[in-house]
């Protein structure tokens, strides 16, 4: 996988959440917060399994929210900010934070309700290999966020450290039947790319996310987004 040697130093597990999601960013963390709560729907005594979890944004949201979460994360270091905000949030008790491979889950088949991966798939070398395996624990829901190949993203993908995977709209439909998976929605966001809500205050990436969410409900939009969430179904 993409960058596992980099997301295992604890000086990027510190900074992970201040680098990405204040600023302008914060307008990014609500909207993947919601794309999630949309896919999942309520989790109250549900079973879930978040992969790469990281310093647990969602995984203590939903928690929050009832659900009996699993967080698994090949990086120590992040996990450790994950149960440091579980215990702020006091919710430890409904949290289970473990270190693991997503190519080869340690759970039985159908285990969980619900599982997702957010900030993954573009960092997957076998993406197949990973969505076979969620789709193998799930008896439910499984959701993922992809970034896209024909965006703005790919215009400065190649200046990132360690560039991302992107796709094209038809070879995430082949991975999602390859899977044995039913799309049941797709959403597709940012023309703006995540990069540069981050370098930008409040105050600028608030008006430029309201044309931005305008542009991207045209068709021209649609197919210049630079994220894509899809929700399925076992």
């Amino acid at each position: 996988m993409k960058g596992q040697e980099w997301y295992q130093a604890t000086e990027v597990a510190e900074e992970y959440d201040e680098k990405r999601f204040s600023r302008g960013g914060r307008l990014i963390d609500r909207r993947e917060k919601q794309a999630v709560l949309n896919a999942v729907g309520p989790v109250e005594d549900q079973r879930v399994l978040e992969i790469a979890c990281g310093t647990g944004r969602f995984t203590v949201m939903l928690a929050e929210r009832g659900a009996d979460i699993t967080g698994l994360d090949i990086s120590g270091p992040m996990l450790q900010k994950g149960r440091e905000k579980a215990q702020r949030a006091d919710v430890t008790d409904t949290i289970d934070f473990m270190r693991g491979d997503a190519g080869r889950l340690p759970f039985p088949d159908d285990h969980f309700d619900t599982v997702f991966a957010m900030r993954f798939f573009h960092l997957a070398d076998t993406p197949a290999k990973f969505l076979t395996e969620m789709a193998r624990v799930s008896k439910d829901t499984v959701f993922f966020d992809t970034f896209n190949r024909f965006s703005t993203r790919s215009l400065y993908n190649w200046l990132l450290p360690m560039g991302s995977r992107l796709y094209g709209d038809s070879e995430v439909r082949g991975l999602v039947d390859e899977a044995g998976l039913d799309l049941v929605r797709d959403e597709h966001d940012f023309v703006v790319p995540y990069g540069f809500y981050r370098k930008v205050p409040d105050w600028i990436a608030g008006p430029i996310r309201r044309a931005d969410t305008a542009i991207g409900e045209t068709p021209v939009g649609r197919s210049l987004a630079s994220v894509s969430y899809w929700h399925t179904s076992v």
